[in-house]
């Protein structure tokens, strides 16, 4: 006969709340990076983390709370990181930019970017945060240079790191999925060093 507690393998019931809080963002953000936000389900994401869909409304009032919360929240503040990248020389700034954008979105896992490009299509909100994050953290970078064309080097910046991350984190490209982070940042820093401060006619 067996002793175990019939409870210990009920649905949603975990030791802690906060357990199942954080699985929920767990699976959220490997849902929402593999369907995006219109065909990410709550029954499936439940389904993820081990717990009953009920759960997502008792802890995030619903899918789009769990999406703001899973996705929308970044791991990071921008404005923190523009005053962490410009203390250094600005001819390395390039460099530092790229090391910075891995080492803080592998640490992430990757999911969480792998969701936000994933639902920016379908999903105002997301496609808004992206669009904030990328051009108002470069055009804050390059404004303090006093380079020409501001706005134009904004954009050529944030299409290498947008683009660099839909090879790692989304399509996973070997062998750049797998890549060590310095090996990326020899690689692809001069690039986004000459989008910040060299020629770009």
């Amino acid at each position: 006969m067996s002793t175990e507690d019939p409870t210990a393998r009920r649905r949603g019931r975990r030791p802690a709340g906060q357990d199942t809080r954080a699985a929920l963002l767990a699976a959220a953000r490997a849902v929402f990076g593999e369907n995006g936000y219109e065909r990410a389900t709550v029954r499936g994401i439940a389904s993820r983390a081990g717990v009953d869909a009920a759960m997502v409304n008792h802890w995030f009032g619903g899918k789009e709370g769990l999406f703001a919360q899973a996705v929308l929240k970044l791991p990071f503040s921008p404005y923190e990181l523009v005053t962490e990248l410009r203390a250094g020389p600005d001819d390395e700034l390039g460099y530092r930019i790229v090391r910075t954008f891995l080492t803080r979105w592998d640490g992430a896992g990757g999911d969480q970017f792998q969701a936000l490009i994933r639902s920016f299509t379908d999903h105002e909100v997301a496609n808004s945060v992206l669009h904030s994050f990328f051009s108002g953290f470069f055009a804050e970078l390059v404004s303090g240079i006093g380079v020409d064309r501001e706005a134009f080097r904004t954009t050529l910046c944030a299409s290498q790191i947008v683009g660099m991350g839909l090879v790692r984190y989304v399509a996973a490209f070997e062998p750049m999925a797998n890549a060590e982070v310095e090996t990326l940042v020899a690689a692809v820093g001069p690039t986004v060093q000459r989008y910040l401060t060299g020629t770009i006619d």
